[in-house]
């Protein structure tokens, strides 16, 4: 019969909670960010919509921008 030698009791090492804590911030700082964008592109346009129903509404027909190159005299 063979003895298997007694093994030493391992305990699993504590995570870093700062580690995840900076995860977690940089996750939401990130998430804030796309959000912020998001609203901002949505605020232009519906600014912009707004400015092009003001438009046609007042019965103008060009209300469409064009770009155009300017002209070098």
């Amino acid at each position: 019969m063979s003895e298997t030698p007694p093994q030493p009791d391992h305990t699993p090492e504590p995570e870093d909670p700062e580690s995840d804590r900076r995860l977690g911030n940089i996750i939401i700082a990130v998430g804030l960010v796309l959000l912020l964008g998001i609203g901002w592109w949505l605020a232009d346009a519906m600014y912009l919509a707004r400015k092009a129903d003001d438009c046609i509404s007042s019965g103008r027909r060009n209300c469409t921008p064009i770009d155009t190159p300017v002209r070098e005299r």
